[in-house]
């Protein structure tokens, strides 16, 4: 079993400290995100937001129904990836140490980066570079088109690392030679903040992404790098920050009922407003320092923090125990994520055939696509050594 889970989860080798308990509900959150990954993309496809690499908008309307699905999945998950993903960094620096720990991370998240840009991204960028009408070299093309696709989320996670390592050198924590449960992380959590101080936090991260847009405008993917949602950067450092301090003082412990119950209230109230301002002021919101502007970072990120919290509390709640299936799903995920894009593209060739309502589509690429990528993913994961990569 592979020893570090640097996209979400926790390692998995050896027993829990005893004063530090084994949250299984954060084990089914990871593989809960990673189905959300897969369905994002499938919707990809039959919604009217040309950013996959097969394109198929119906003419008929079920595919805004896509178009609310994605921009409301948008505001969240992948920041919610950066908050489980910074949660577990502290625990693997203090036990590796630095040198350990970036070797580890080089490892797990620059290894699948380097693999999928060399062995990947030529398999899903054939459909289009077929299609064209005077194609250059693929070569040619494949340097034109460069960008990292999906895993643009471990490229960013790698450079957090980074980051990470460089801040503990400059300002190390308490260590022993030999990390003891006390040197990773304080017995006895404290006390999640109370709602004064997650109001102050929304409020911190409504700023730093409104400023952040005046600084950065628009909402095109970054070139080369590939980053296709610059416009919310200020979400993932800030949420990865937000775990790397939940982990030291044991937030995540004990999710408290308030936070679940205001979480969901405060997403389900800003729902309906964020698709009503991407739906009418989107231009305007593009705009820097425009009031649109402010107005969508507002509803985007209260919508954001709200599901978090209503997640984490009901995970928690429901789904905080050890199963057969759960930890199965959960450790496949990373390979999931990692192969996904082959998967759909395939089926959505295979399908290209099929004339139908754009949700029904979509439905049946999704049915097909979230077994096909576990399944994949399995037979990934059983190959010599690939476990401690994937």
């Amino acid at each position: 079993m592979a020893s570090d889970r640097p996209l979400v989860a926790p390692p998995h080798g050896g027993a829990a400290s005893p004063t530090r308990p084994r949250l299984h509900y954060l084990d089914h959150l990871r593989a809960a995100l990673t189905v959300l990954v897969v369905l994002h993309h499938a919707a990809l496809a039959y919604s009217n937001i040309p950013a996959w690499y097969y394109i198929d908008p119906g003419d008929d309307s079920s595919s805004v129904l896509l178009d609310a699905f994605l921009a409301l999945n948008q505001t969240f998950f992948m920041g919610f990836f950066f908050l489980i993903s910074g949660f577990f960094t502290p625990g693997s620096h203090d036990r590796k140490g630095a040198r350990g720990f970036l070797h580890g991370r080089l490892v797990r998240l620059g290894l699948p980066l380097l693999i999928y840009l060399v062995l990947l991204r030529p398999v899903v960028y054939l459909g289009i570079y077929l299609s064209e009408t005077d194609p250059a070299p693929y070569w040619r093309f494949y340097l034109a088109t460069w960008e990292p696709g999906p895993m643009w989320f471990v490229e960013t996670l790698l450079v957090f690392a980074l980051v990470y390592a460089l801040v503990r050198r400059i300002r190390p924590t308490r260590r022993t030679a030999a990390p003891t449960a006390e040197a990773i992380r304080p017995a006895g959590p404290a006390p999640m903040p109370g709602p004064a101080a997650v109001a102050g936090f929304v409020a911190v991260l409504v700023a730093a992404t409104y400023l952040w847009r005046i600084v950065v405008p628009g909402d095109a993917a970054w070139p080369v790098v590939g980053l296709p949602t610059p416009g919310f950067m200020p979400q993932y450092v800030l949420l990865f920050a937000a775990g790397v301090l939940a982990f030291r003082k044991g937030w995540l412990n004990a999710v408290p009922r308030w936070a679940g119950r205001g979480g969901a209230g405060a997403a389900l109230l800003m729902a309906p407003v964020y698709l009503l301002l991407v739906s009418t002021v989107y231009e305007e919101a593009l705009l820097p320092g425009s009031w649109q502007s402010l107005a969508v970072a507002a509803a985007e990120n209260i919508l954001a923090v709200g599901a978090v919290l209503a997640l984490l509390a009901l995970f928690q709640r429901l789904f905080n125990r050890r199963s057969a299936v759960g930890t199965f799903l959960s450790d496949q995920a990373y390979a999931v994520y990692f192969l996904h894009p082959v998967v759909l593209i395939g089926l959505n060739y295979a399908l290209s055939w099929w004339e139908a309502p754009s949700v029904a589509e979509f439905a049946v690429v999704a049915a097909l696509g979230l077994p096909l990528c576990w399944g994949a993913a399995y037979l990934l994961r059983s190959l010599p050594r690939a476990d401690r990569v994937f």
